[in-house]
């Protein structure tokens, strides 16, 4: 590649307008540098060894920088197309052009880029292979529903953090078939879930019940288990409940799914979130996107703590009412799922299954089982696990 030919494609991408984000990662930053250079031989291999290492986030694959930025980026072309709204004729054609551009650059490679330095030492190499990106974005328009866009093209689980949702990093991987028992339990929640998917009435839903019997790893395996179909899990804590409106807003003309996930729920009669969840399960316009379900875990069946002293005040000259509206919380939930704390039978249940996954092999094993959860105070599936992990 000539000098000139380095220029006019410094001169191509830095015209960007559609993918233009693009130009905000490091990687590009790096490589346009190296391309607009004049300077000495040793500052340019400079800028193209700080080009090459920029990759190592991406396996030092060029194509695969590429693919992960032009498929996670934000721009108007797929978002106007996400939102059903027609696409000026210029728009779809100035992405072509520099979809066509990206495919280009999966077809150079260090020796041809470097050949105008004349440099006869060792150059560090990178990795490319070539792509058609207009066929890629084609396919992922089509399959927007289940790729989706931006942010939420780049995990399947996400949390907040002030201002922004952010993709958890390494996130639990639990899957369906991790779990023995509870499948009634399950099912109920997988099947809500679908109907979300498929564009029926789905509810919120709570699941409560004694701890660790699995509420909280349900609802990740369902998110993991529905994430091709285009389902997104986004984690609240309790005190950011204040972000559930403005959060509602950001998805609410997202074509994926969203479950909101508020794991260990429980308030305070005087918790000011207290009313920003409650309007939300009731639907209120501000609080509540048609593509996305509140799905919360809770050890107590009502969330609202309450004490007796809270029933003897003669401040509220309507007591009941205000008792009832906090007792009642729960109730505004469209589905409640029961995640009980198992008997003995389904207890060592586990435990057999769980020895026999990892080859552990124990003629006392129910005797020790029982003990070890004699000691943890209950009997529950992650008692159980615990218990097996003890062994291994």
């Amino acid at each position: 590649m000539t000098e000139q030919e380095q220029k006019v494609l410094a001169c191509e991408l830095s015209a960007l307008s559609v993918f233009r984000g693009i130009l905000k990662h490091r990687t590009m930053t790096a490589f346009i540098a190296f391309l607009n250079t004049k300077e000495r031989k040793q500052r340019r291999l400079e800028l193209f060894g700080e080009f090459v290492y920029s990759l190592w986030e991406d396996n030092y694959s060029f194509s695969d920088f590429l693919y992960r930025a032009v498929c996670t980026d934000e721009n108007p072309y797929i978002v106007g197309t996400a939102r059903g709204k027609a696409i000026p004729t210029v728009l779809a054609e100035n992405a072509a052009g520099e979809l066509a551009l990206f495919s280009k650059l999966t077809r150079i490679d260090a020796k041809e880029l470097c050949a105008s330095l004349n440099f006869e030492g060792y150059l560090p190499r990178f990795a490319n292979e070539p792509m058609d990106f207009i066929q890629i974005y084609e396919e992922r328009l089509q399959n927007i529903h289940r790729c989706g866009y931006g942010i939420f093209a780049t995990a399947g689980m996400f949390r907040v953090e002030g201002e922004e949702i952010l993709p958890v990093q390494a996130a639990d991987n639990v899957s369906t078939d991790h779990f023995i028992g509870y499948e009634q339990e399950r099912q109920q929640v997988y099947a809500n879930t679908q109907a979300l998917i498929d564009g029926k009435p789905a509810a919120n839903v709570l699941l409560f019940g004694d701890a660790g019997t699995g509420k909280s790893s349900t609802v990740k395996a369902c998110a993991n288990h529905f994430a091709s179909q285009g389902v997104r899990l986004i984690e609240l804590r309790k005190d950011q409940l204040f972000s559930l409106s403005r959060i509602m807003g950001q998805i609410a003309d997202n074509p994926l799914k969203f479950i909101i996930f508020i794991d260990d729920l429980s308030f305070n009669k005087n918790d000011d979130q207290f009313s920003m969840l409650k309007a939300a399960l009731e639907g209120s316009a501000s609080a509540k996107a048609q593509n996305a379900v509140i799905y919360a875990t809770s050890n107590r069946r009502h969330i609202v703590k309450e004490s007796f002293s809270d029933r003897a005040t003669a401040d509220d000259i309507h007591h009941n009412d205000t008792v009832q509206e906090l007792m009642s919380l729960s109730d505004r939930f469209g589905l409640t799922v029961y995640f009980e704390r198992p008997n003995k039978l389904l207890y060592l249940e586990i435990v057999h299954q769980l020895a026999q996954k990892h080859g552990i092999t124990a003629e006392d094993l129910d005797v020790r089982a029982e003990a070890y959860a004699l000691q943890k105070g209950n009997r529950s599936p992650r008692a159980a696990e615990q218990f097996i992990n003890s062994l291994l």
